[in-house]
């Protein structure tokens, strides 16, 4: 049985788990600054605002997690001396100014009722056993909102676009990316699903 629970519940104990579950999910997306989990999860546990993040126990353990913000909540906030304490003067230096960058801005301008599904992730232990599908539906489920989007899913990313489509969620953008020879990924799709 997956068990949903907001993360500011579970608490600060519980923060280095659901960041080694946040790593899981994009650490090869942030190999440049380290390719060692552990160093990633040390440098970026301070950053996840807890407050939105939810996530999927599976026996009492993080398996899967997502931020739902409105929009224009912060999903992360990140201390670039921390930063540079775990990965480095250089590395350090250059993620405080990517993640300003990338992550201290809002993905989509608010509207009452809509939310914003962010950092989708699930640990590699636990794929396959629908953690993530359940945290979303559960997400989807919620009263207040009747609108959700998701931004900047790399187009390789096979099994999250198919679960969002199953999930009902259609394809309203792309974005084409520079970095394609280094990363392998085309383009980032965003999509979204309204219920009214």
């Amino acid at each position: 049985m997956i068990e949903i629970m907001p993360a500011a519940r579970l608490g600060e104990g519980y923060r280095r788990a659901v960041t080694e579950v946040f790593i899981d999910g994009f650490g090869t997306d942030l190999a440049y600054f380290s390719d060692d989990p552990g160093k990633l999860v040390d440098a970026l546990a301070h950053m996840l605002v807890l407050d939105v993040f939810h996530v999927g126990l599976i026996d009492g353990q993080p398996a899967s997690i997502v931020a739902l913000t409105d929009g224009g909540q912060l999903s992360v906030r990140h201390d670039g001396a921390v930063l540079r304490k775990h990965l480095g003067l250089i590395k350090g230096t250059i993620a405080d100014v990517m993640f300003k960058k990338e992550f201290q801005k809002a993905f989509v301008p608010p509207r009452p009722r809509m939310a914003s599904l962010e950092f989708v992730s699930t640990a590699h232990r636990f794929r396959g056993r629908g953690a993530a599908s359940a945290v979303l539906r559960h997400l989807l489920a919620l009263p207040q909102y009747d609108e959700y989007v998701l931004e900047d899913i790399s187009d390789i990313n096979a099994p999250a676009l198919h679960l969002y489509k199953k999930l009902g969620f259609t394809e309203y953008k792309r974005k084409k990316v520079n970095h394609t020879k280094r990363t392998g990924i085309n383009f980032y799709v965003s999509m979204h699903l309204s219920q009214v």
